[in-house]
């Protein structure tokens, strides 16, 4: 790669010859920073699938948010004394797991990119989140709403680069957002989030929308 210099998000990242640039990224909402927002370049890089899972305990999905390469599997683990039934209609990966404890049968193939989300038709305030990528180039934000991503050079369009964002407070949590930057002194990716809800609100307007499908 050329060497030469490219602005980011609010903060600086340089390239240098030989090595691949660091870009820095903020991701704000009309509050301030947002944190654990997911950022993804957009072009396709090989990222090999991974086995791996999203336990339930105390009634919880753990983690609540999971990213994975597409063509991973993800088990669903039980470790509470009680029953789960784990679904999600998302476009992305429909399935339903029905009432089991322990650990069911198989894992779930997530085969196609997107956003799936989680939920419980026993336990209606659970809810997490499985991101499916096609790029290693993903990461969540911290707490001052940061996240430096590792561009190569099919990932630049001129002077401009595309991500996509995503976060669980967006109002269709199951979509990405996708934002066109300019590297030349580019403002901050700014998202309209739903306000925090409590939790069981938050899962009735899930199990609404799902109703309405």
């Amino acid at each position: 790669m050329n060497a030469r210099r490219i602005a980011c998000l609010l903060f600086l990242a340089t390239t240098s010859v030989g090595h691949t640039a660091e870009l820095t990224l903020q991701v704000r909402d009309a509050n301030g920073p947002v944190a654990d927002a997911v950022v993804a370049l957009t072009a396709p890089e090989a990222f090999a699938p991974v086995s791996t899972e999203i336990y339930q305990k105390d009634r919880q999905f753990h983690p609540k948010v999971l990213i994975v390469p597409v063509g991973s599997t993800v088990d669903f683990p039980n470790r509470d004394n009680t029953q789960h039934h784990v679904y999600s209609f998302s476009p992305a990966k429909t399935f339903d797991i029905e009432l089991y404890t322990g650990r069911p049968a198989q894992p779930v193939l997530f085969d196609q990119a997107g956003v799936v989300e989680l939920g419980c038709n026993i336990h209606d305030h659970m809810q997490g989140f499985v991101i499916v990528t096609h790029t290693a180039d993903i990461g969540q934000t911290d707490a001052n709403g940061r996240v430096t991503l590792t561009p190569e050079p099919d990932d630049l369009s001129g002077d401009r680069i595309d991500v996509t964002v995503w976060h669980p407070r967006l109002p269709d949590a199951t979509e990405a957002l996708r934002r066109t930057l300019p590297l030349d002194n580019p403002p901050p990716i700014t998202l309209e989030l739903l306000p925090e809800l409590a939790t069981d609100e938050a899962l009735h307007r899930l199990q609404q929308r799902f109703l309405e499908l």
